[in-house]
């Protein structure tokens, strides 16, 4: 797994007790907390076009929810502008947090170990948390956050798992094998919901799914990520060299408290994309139909979880899971940690979910919130279709370390840790060593006053009497590069230094 990868997160904003509550200004001063005494957004726009296509042309217009209409006609009477509104940060550990359709987003920084990612992820519920807190204290009212999909009320928000792959993967190649890992990922990476939802609301109470985001796809690809959601994105953004790499943008998956589920699912995802590039994936994996499958999977109370692929035979969730590893132990080389983690622990958790899934309360998201919800129906005398499980379902996500149903699980010790407290405050901190996030966070940290702008894969620095200049890391997707350039910025005591010694060493 020698590949860059990182984690999206939308979380879900309100305020305690409030029921009118505005969530673009919510999340603009949730941001504007992270640092108050230095906030100067300093995003470079220029570097991202979600219209751009992987099937090779530049999408008209993109797909909105029915509502965005109103939110747009709201955002020109708040009197901020677009960079006011989107509040883009960059943190000394190299992540992005701003505000994204009404949520504050965190973008973990790019990694290149499992477990460091791992990390990553959860320091962002903690700086978000943080946020929180100072601005509950000038507010006088708590405010609360989710790291979670959906509101039960038709709008689902993303937490995208992002993968840098080849170019030379014909999209059609990958779209036709990834598409079903994608529809069968969520009996192992799902988060669990109560209800059945649409774009209008929640259309049944009384079921519980494997997944959050399963109900929302209704196409199998498009650029699009708002509306009409495709259950494989095509937006064409590598923040990379474009001749060389792709980014594979995954929009499908849930937003996941546990530790041990965010790692078996980005872990198993990225194996799938190293079969991919050696093309690897038989023809008769496709579906017949995905749409309906992906529903039909998360929907499933019987946990058989079993459909029709195109060539008309019938097949478990579990089992085309099985094919997937049974290529990945047989082509891949299990010499790195990581690698040898997933492949044990993929084996695990399929057998488990065919033996009893109630087993997996320790490990699986979707498993931790069915027990809880069912301990609770059992002590109350409820029934699912109980509109206090939303609730309930909903406090699973909260990542108020002291109030979240999912942190009361791992203080009595019922849930799985892959990585420690420790780890965690250093991924606060600092950026990952071994990528090209380490160049722009330390960037920040060490000339913050001079920085201009950053993106993804470039940093510019404002040098006095001369014009800005601007570094690109395009690059740095390569590790020996993004060494050499981190181990540049480390020597450098000035940036006049730091922009001279990199044209040395080109």
């Amino acid at each position: 797994m020698q590949r860059l990868f990182g984690i999206e997160t939308e979380y879900g904003i309100t305020l305690e007790s409030e029921k009118n509550v505005d969530p673009v200004n919510q999340s603009v001063e949730l941001i504007k907390s992270y640092r108050q005494d230095d906030f100067r957004p300093m995003w470079d726009y220029s570097g991202e076009d979600p219209f751009q296509d992987e099937r090779g042309f530049r999408a008209k217009t993109l797909q909105e929810h029915p509502d965005e209409q109103e939110h747009q006609e709201a955002d020109r009477q708040r009197n901020l502008s677009f960079v006011e509104i989107k509040s883009d940060l960059i943190l000394t550990n190299g992540a992005r947090l701003y505000n994204d359709h009404a949520h504050p987003e965190y973008s973990t920084p790019e990694c290149r170990s499992l477990f460091q990612l791992v990390a990553h992820d959860k320091a962002g519920e903690q700086i978000l948390q943080q946020c929180a807190i100072r601005r509950s204290e000038k507010l006088g009212k708590r405010v609360l956050l989710y790291k979670n999909n959906t509101d039960f009320h038709g709008h689902s928000y993303g937490c995208h798992d992002n993968y840098l792959m080849s170019r030379d993967i014909p999209f059609d190649d990958l779209k036709a094998s990834i598409l079903p890992f994608f529809v069968t990922r969520q009996i192992f990476a799902g988060a669990g919901k109560v209800g059945i939802e649409t774009e209008s609301g929640l259309t049944s109470a009384g079921v519980f799914q494997l997944a959050q985001r399963s109900d929302f796809f209704h196409v199998e690809v498009s650029v699009d990520t708002m509306h009409n959601r495709p259950i494989v994105n095509t937006r064409d953004e590598p923040h990379a060299d474009p001749a060389k790499y792709r980014r594979l943008h995954g929009i499908v998956g849930d937003a996941n408290m546990s530790e041990y589920t965010t790692a078996i699912k980005i872990g198993t995802t990225a194996l799938v994309i190293d079969l991919i590039e050696q093309k690897r994936i038989p023809n008769w994996f496709t579906l017949q139909n995905p749409l309906h499958t992906i529903k039909e999977i998360s929907r499933d109370q019987t946990y058989q979880w079993r459909f029709k692929l195109a060539n008309g035979k019938s097949i478990s969730a579990i089992d085309l899971q099985r094919e997937y590893l049974a290529l990945a132990q047989k082509h891949l080389n299990a010499e790195s940690e990581d690698t040898d983690w997933v492949l044990v622990e993929w084996e695990s958790i399929l057998d488990a979910l065919e033996k009893d899934p109630m087993d997996l309360t320790d490990r699986l998201d979707w498993v931790a919130k069915k027990w809880l919800l069912e301990t609770f129906i059992d002590e109350e005398g409820l029934t699912w279709d109980d509109p206090w499980l939303q609730s309930l379902d909903l406090e699973y996500h909260n990542i108020d370390q002291e109030a979240g149903l999912y942190y009361e699980l791992e203080a009595s010790g019922l849930v799985r840790r892959l990585v420690t407290d420790q780890q965690v405050d250093s991924a606060i901190h600092n950026p990952p060593a071994d990528t090209r996030a380490y160049f722009r966070g330390k960037s920040l940290d060490k000339f913050r006053p001079q920085v201009k702008s950053i993106q993804w894969d470039n940093v510019t620095f404002n040098i006095k009497g001369k014009s800005p200049v601007s570094v690109s890391m395009n690059q740095l997707a390569d590790a020996e590069m993004a060494e050499k350039y981190n181990r540049i910025l480390d020597q450098a005591q000035t940036v006049e230094a730091l922009v001279k010694n990199l044209e040395l060493s080109s």
